[in-house]
């Protein structure tokens, strides 16, 4: 990093266009480029299925035989597994809708049987159990609440636990993990009131006190999911240079009773409504320096690599959704008559349920694969636990939206509603509403198609050298196409033929091996298409927005159907009854996800977005203000797009509250 690159990312919140207003770090396109990349891990000391799909390598031995749990290890989860279906059927999920909280009963019977020590270590006082088995828990949970699911997930795969288990001290591990386990719940902060995932402008500071020996924290958090009742905090601040040390922004545990901290609100939203959200002020906040995670500056690094495992718990809940989405769907369908039948004899409605079926052994099958990969620890999962997230999310919302539809105006209606005229309260409704989110929490489909797309043509990039850097000159960039047409003289021949292309090939697989063939040909075919990206745009290829995501959808695409046929077998050779059936969801799963691939394909030459770019450039300068004219916008004069703050103690009483 470039010594004024470092400068920008090391300045304290002190820049301010006046007083009282929110304090600015200024960061040039550039300098917030170069933040996102310190953070990233760039280095892959293990094996990954995902990253060689984008490079044509469809190596299936990374992930068949599916990998598998040992008996031990299925047995404990099953074990709890038992015991948290028990608490969660006595959950009455209509009152956390209806009252906007979850009872703090409800939190104290899961903490008894452990709920929230799921992933930490039994020497920890956790239950140690596998990501799979934590998947499985995640989907009852949900079920019983989204919220629930919300609540629990982002105290353990993104709170406390999760980063003090993978970079804290053996100090640490012992001053917190035991806390988690017995139930203080625990969050994570890093979104600001004007920064999302810009992270180079936080604002929020950790100055070190003259002893060394704390930080003083100040700044504003918002939409701190779990900050209104949370014991322990994952604060990420921005430690100023200091003693020679560039300082950057940092990661720290901090209690959440501790003085100087404010929850000033509680937030409310659309779906999850009993989710436990807030707007958190901290005020000269004395945080140990024992409790800082890793080194200065390695916070962003730690976030990333919390989430690499993290981002799984998104994919559950949506796992969860399409199972009941599938069972409501399947009753109501054989239930109601239209015409003399049953509307699930209709063609246009066993359209939806077939894909309402599909999808669902799709999302548990992405899961499922995930999970056990991330177990197992031989594979690097970054780009895998990614695309789970960003397919899941995409694709469950699409089948809430259809079970709507297929459920017509009761799906529209409340579960209140349709109780209290003595009909079978399905919250058909709630559910989309609760769904929505996914595609944005833990990184919007937006920001996951780039993450994901940076690591899919890292080669191209490393490759390319200058040729994809804007700013080098004309010297550099002949010298950067010699040394890349060595890489691809050697690459590219590689992508003409593969076993993709012989009839004999995954034969083990039955009629579900030319799902696998097709996977490896269009493995192959990806790759050629994102070098003639690379070729066509070179260091324009970064503001392809458009054809990048549509590089990564493929992508997810070819990673689900792989998962789709590994399970299949897996479950074939454990119960034949249930592997043919699972043969048959898998084939149509395949079917149907290779006419999307098929249709990115097209859309990736085949397109509007030179047009979109332009007619949004109109958009943004205000030529078409007249096409906005004729309505009312009942949001003008309400305040301003994002609320001003400045440093400073809190005005207003905390809305904290302890649950225990």
């Amino acid at each position: 990093m470039s010594s004024d690159v470092r400068q920008g990312a090391g300045q304290e919140a002190g820049q301010r266009e006046g007083a009282g207003t929110t304090p600015r770090v200024d960061a040039s396109e550039r300098e917030s480029r170069a933040v996102a990349e310190e953070a990233r891990e760039t280095e892959w000391r293990r094996p990954s299925f995902a990253k060689g799909l984008y490079l044509g390598h469809f190596d299936l031995d990374l992930v068949h035989p599916h990998p598998r749990a040992s008996s031990e290890d299925e047995a404990r989860g099953e074990e709890f597994l038992a015991r948290l279906r028990e608490v969660c059927a006595t959950i009455d999920g209509a009152r956390i809708e209806r009252e906007a909280r979850i009872p703090d009963e409800d939190l104290a019977r899961l903490a008894e049987i452990g709920t929230f020590g799921m992933k930490i270590p039994r020497e920890y006082g956790g239950l140690g159990l596998t990501m799979s088995a934590y998947g499985k828990a995640l989907m009852l949970i949900g079920s019983a609440h989204p919220s629930l699911g919300a609540l629990v997930s982002a105290h353990q795969s993104i709170g406390v636990p999760e980063p003090v288990k993978l970079v804290g001290t053996a100090e640490q591990k012992q001053a917190f993990l035991p806390r988690c386990a017995a139930g203080s719940i625990s969050a994570f902060l890093l979104t600001e009131p004007d920064v999302g995932s810009d992270p180079a402008r936080m604002a929020s500071t950790a100055t070190p006190t003259e002893d060394g020996t704390a930080y003083l924290l100040d700044g504003v958090k918002l939409w701190t999911t779990n900050g209104v009742v949370a014991e322990l905090l994952v604060v990420m601040a921005r430690v100023p240079e200091h003693d020679g040390q560039r300082g950057g922004i940092t990661a720290f545990v901090v209690d959440g009773t501790a003085e100087g901290i404010t929850v000033e609100r509680r937030n409310s939203f659309m779906g999850l409504k009993g989710i436990e959200n807030g707007l958190t002020r901290f005020h000269q906040v004395r945080v140990p320096a024992g409790n800082r995670l890793g080194k200065e500056g390695e916070g962003l690094r730690i976030a990333l690599t919390t989430l690499n495992a993290g981002r799984l718990s998104i994919p559950a809940m949506c796992a969860a959704a399409g199972k009941w989405s599938l069972k409501i769907a399947r009753e109501w369908s054989a239930e109601r008559v239209q015409w003399g039948r049953p509307i699930g004899e209709h063609g246009a409605v066993a359209e939806k349920i077939a894909f309402i079926a599909a999808t669902t052994y799709g999302l548990e099958s992405v899961l499922e694969l995930s999970a056990q990969l991330a177990d197992a620890g031989s594979k690097d999962i970054r780009i895998e636990a990614a695309l789970a997230k960003l397919w899941s999310s995409e694709m469950a919302w699409r089948i809430a939206d259809e079970l709507v539809q297929v459920r017509g105006g009761r799906g529209y209606e409340t579960a209140e509603s349709l109780r209290a005229r003595g009909e079978r309260a399905v919250p058909a409704e709630q559910m989309l509403r609760d769904l929505r989110i996914n595609r944005i929490f833990e990184g919007s489909t937006e920001i996951m198609h780039l993450l994901i797309a940076r690591e899919a043509v890292d080669a191209h990039l490393k490759a390319a050298g200058a040729l994809a850097e804007k700013d080098a000159t004309l010297e550099d960039k002949a010298r950067a196409a010699a040394g890349a047409s060595g890489f691809y003289a050697k690459w590219l021949p590689q992508l003409v033929a593969g076993r993709g292309a012989v009839p004999t090939s995954y034969a083990e697989f039955g009629h579900l091996a030319r799902h696998l063939r097709s996977v490896e040909r269009s493995s192959r075919k990806l790759a050629r298409q994102t070098f003639y990206g690379m070729s066509r745009w070179q260091a324009g290829m970064e503001y392809r927005q458009a054809f990048l995501g549509r590089v990564v959808d493929i992508g997810a695409e070819l990673f689900a159907m792989t998962a789709a046929c590994s399970r299949a077998e897996m479950l074939r050779t454990d119960d034949e009854a249930r592997g043919r059936s699972a043969y048959r969801l898998a084939d149509t799963f395949c079917e149907q996800s290779r006419l999307r691939v098929e249709a990115l394909f097209t859309a990736l030459w085949s397109n509007t977005d030179d047009d979109d770019r332009r007619l949004a450039q109109g958009v943004l300068a205000g030529d078409y203000t007249w096409l906005e004219e004729g309505v009312l916008d009942p949001s003008e004069g309400t305040g301003p797009w994002i609320a001003p703050w400045s440093p400073g103690a809190s005005e207003v009483e905390s809305v904290w509250r302890a649950v225990r």
